[in-house]
Order: C-alpha cells, then structure tokens, then sequence
C-alpha cells in the first residue's frame, strides 16, 4: 500500500472514531425525522448501518464509493425486496437482498465485489427489527465475500411501506471470458438444477397464512458465487446458460431460456427433485412447485459433453448436494417447454400466470 493510500485510510479511521462519538441512538421505533437528513438520519446511519457494514469505501461516508479496477468487463445489477413476513424460516428480507443481488452477479459468470443498500423505513418500525436485518445482511455479505460499500434511507409515514422494503445494487468482474445467458442454449445441451425445488416459496407461505400444516421447511435463501465459481473452473464453456429460478420458478426461467434461444426444451418430472413436505404442502395449496420461487438454487444449461462433470462438480459442493440433471434442449418445437410426467405422459409447462405467491422476495 503506499504511503498516500495509507494516509487516507488513516484519516478515515479517525473520522470514524469521531463519528461514533458525536451520534447516538436512543430511539426504539423509527420516526419521520429519522428520514430528514438531519441529526435523528445520522444517529440511526452511525447506530446501525455503520457499525454493521463497516469497510474502508463506506467509512469515507461519500456520496458515491470509488475503487480501481483491473482490466476487463463489469457486471452490475439492481433489485427491490417487498418479502412479506421480513422473518421467515430460514432467513429475513436483509439475507435474501444480499443474497438475491449476489446470486444475479453470479449467474452472470461475475464474481460479486460491492453491494448497495437503500433502505424505505415506515414511521414506526421498530428499531430492534431494524438492528437484526442489518446484522443479518452485514454476515450474509461477509459469507459471500462482498462489501456494501453504499446506501440510502428514506422514511415515509405510518402505513405507507408496510415496515420495511429493500432496495439493493451490485457490481461485479466478469470472470467467464465466454458469453453466458440465456441466448446460448443450443440443441442437445443438457440441463441440470442444484437441489430441490419450491423450498423458499412454501417456507414463506406457511410464515405468512400460519396454516396449520406440519413441515419443516426452511427458505433455501443462500449466496451462489462460489458454486457458480466452482462450475466455471471445472468446465469452463460447457457452461452456456446459468440462471437463478426465483420468481415464476423453475417453469418460468426455462421458458425465459427457450423464448430467447428459439429452442424447445424437455423435461422428465421423476428426475425434478422436490422435498416430500414441499409436494404435499403444493397439492394441499393447490401449487405447481416447478412454478414457485427459489433464492438458493441454480440452473444450468451445458454442453452434453460437460454434463457429468458439472453434475459431479455441483454434488460435491454443500450447495448443490442434491444436484440432478433434469431434462435437455431440443431444436424443435422452438420456445416451448414440455415435461413428461410421473405418468408417462407429456404436457406443455408454461410460464407462472398470475401471482399466487405476491411479495414472495
């Protein structure tokens, strides 16, 4: 480090000191003026946010953070999480922003850097919730290797934002020197999925009706770089498509891939793996898990030639230990899915219509 960027880092250091020491926070619910931009905005920035994602860039306190980087290509996303209930079996709206944002980079065939943070608080909102989300988001960003190094909080008024909503950034360096997306399938390629299916969905609908239904299923909300990584590594561009099957779920990201690569693409349901509580749960529901969001999973679209050893790759990662190769794309008929069923027959698996599970991430 030279002397200069060391000096700066200093200086940034003893601004931060100083800070901690003029702001404090002693408010248990956030307020109207909490949102103003005066002292009761820099008490809650310097008694939560600061502290919990604590890194050189966000110290300065800048309007915009700066870095250098190395030669090549950038990827950068942005996404808004309205997940109703903000506490779910398996995580909270602060682990799956950071993870949703993570998991778009990633898919990309970016290695995730920087993260942003808007926060939209409701008058009212208890601090102490506030407090877990932010603690909650500062480990998920550490698990993935990534800094949220950015933000913003607005307030609006009682009965306006419902509690909480989450607005997040993030940029990332390409590390595939290959196109990946979802206009690369190609004819023969095979498809595989990294675990089951429908788990994040169900754990959210059982959280939010408290139906009297008796699973143990837990939101499989969890960051992908380092799977994606490991994939990359392994088979390099035998990776042609690679998608996280969030909202509309498996069906609806498939369809996404077929549309846009004129292809057709066959599915075999026995080999679709979905937890015994996750089906019973969907038939009593009247669900299609292969159409309910996932925020831990991955798809891949690779060469035939790749297949086994991505199959083999994703099992041997704590991620993708139920990994399966489920299906593979076909020339014709072109953007069209079907699935063969348990039964022996065959149906076309569209696109999610309408929305049975609103505000799921």
């Amino acid at each position: 480090m030279s002397k200069t960027a060391s000096e700066a880092l200093d200086k940034i250091e003893r601004v931060r000191q100083h800070r901690r020491n003029k702001f404090y926070l002693r408010d248990d619910h956030i307020t109207l003026s909490h949102g103003s931009g005066g002292k009761a905005t820099h008490n809650l920035i310097e008694g939560i946010f600061a502290p919990a994602f604590s890194n050189p860039l966000l110290d300065a306190m800048d309007d915009a953070a700066s870095f250098a980087v190395n030669a090549g290509r950038l990827a950068f996303t942005t996404d808004t999480f309205v997940v109703n209930p903000l506490f779910f079996p398996g995580g909270d709206i602060g682990k799956l922003a950071v993870h949703g944002t993570v998991n778009d980079l990633a898919v990309s065939g970016a290695e995730p850097l920087y993260l942003s943070a808007g926060f939209i608080l409701e008058e009212g909102f208890p601090i102490d919730d506030l407090r877990l989300i932010v603690n909650s988001m500062a480990e998920a960003a550490a698990e993935a290797g990534v800094s949220i190094v950015t933000g913003d909080t607005k307030v609006v008024e009682r009965g306006k934002a419902d509690g909480l909503f989450i607005n997040t950034a993030g940029v990332g360096v390409m590390k595939a020197d290959w196109q990946i997306g979802q206009l690369q399938a190609r004819p023969g390629d095979k498809i595989l999925i990294s675990g089951t299916l429908g788990d994040h969905g169900i754990a959210i609908m059982l959280a939010r009706e408290a139906l009297d239904i008796e699973t143990d299923t837990l939101s499989d909300t969890a960051p992908l770089n380092s799977l994606v990584a490991s994939l990359i590594e392994a088979a390099g561009d035998g990776i042609h498509c690679l998608k996280d099957p969030t909202r509309g779920g498996l069906a609806t990201s498939l369809n996404e891939i077929a549309i846009a690569s004129e292809v057709g693409i066959a599915l075999d349901e026995r080999l679709i793996p979905v937890r015994s509580d996750v089906r019973g749960a969907c038939e009593i529901l009247g669900l299609d898990p292969l159409t309910i969001a996932n925020e831990g999973k991955l798809l891949a679209v690779v060469s035939p030639e790749s297949a086994r050893l991505v199959l083999e790759t994703m099992r041997a990662h704590p991620l993708g230990q139920e990994a399966a190769l489920i299906g593979e794309v076909r020339a014709e008929p072109p953007a069209m899915v079907f699935l063969r069923t348990e039964l022996g027959g065959t149906r076309v698996l569209d696109m999610l219509v309408g929305d049975p599970l609103p505000r799921i991430c």
